[in-house]
């Protein structure tokens, strides 16, 4: 069913059942959590066949993005990506068992361990990013320039209030 025809269903059926209810935070975060779920979908099926998921991408692109030559420390790229060491941890191992990424311990502090792209990885990262940027282009096509402007201020803004609030 399509989202809109779902969120017209669950609206009908509430007013009917409960029509002392306001369902509009409801259906508004049943058409977030709608989304979400096929963005997801889109953008497992864009990096399937690279090898990749979306996580494993987004280490590719946080380290390409934001890593100098010697790579980043753990604790930084956990930041950069907003997940815990153990997730990063998870998915470093996965990508250097691929020789897409290496650790390498920090030359000022050997309890540090640095990650960084492998040429290999650099290589990937930059292939795929730029159809990447295109698939996300196109999944934009929705909407105008004006309309995904607002959506990311308003994504912007609904996740500064959920990050104050928990």
């Amino acid at each position: 069913m399509k989202t809109q025809d779902l969120l017209d269903l669950i609206k009908r059926d509430w007013g009917r059942e409960r029509p002392d209810i306001d369902t509009t935070a409801q259906l508004t975060v049943i058409g977030i959590q709608r989304l979400n779920a096929l963005l997801d979908h889109e953008l497992e099926t864009f990096f399937a066949p690279f090898d990749l998921t979306p996580s494993s991408f987004d280490v590719l692109a946080t380290l390409r993005r934001s890593a100098p030559p010697e790579g980043l420390p753990f604790s930084r790229l956990s930041a950069l990506m907003a997940i815990t060491p153990p997730a990063v941890t998870k998915r470093v191992d996965l990508l250097a068992v691929r020789g897409l990424v290496e650790r390498q311990a920090h030359p000022d502090d050997r309890r540090t361990v640095l990650v960084r792209l492998t040429d290999t990885g650099r290589d990937l990262a930059n292939q795929v990013l730029t159809l990447h940027v295109a698939n996300e282009e196109r999944l934009l096509q929705g909407l105008t320039l004006l309309e995904a402007a607002q959506l990311r201020i308003l994504v912007g803004k609904f996740a500064a209030h959920l990050e104050e609030t928990s």
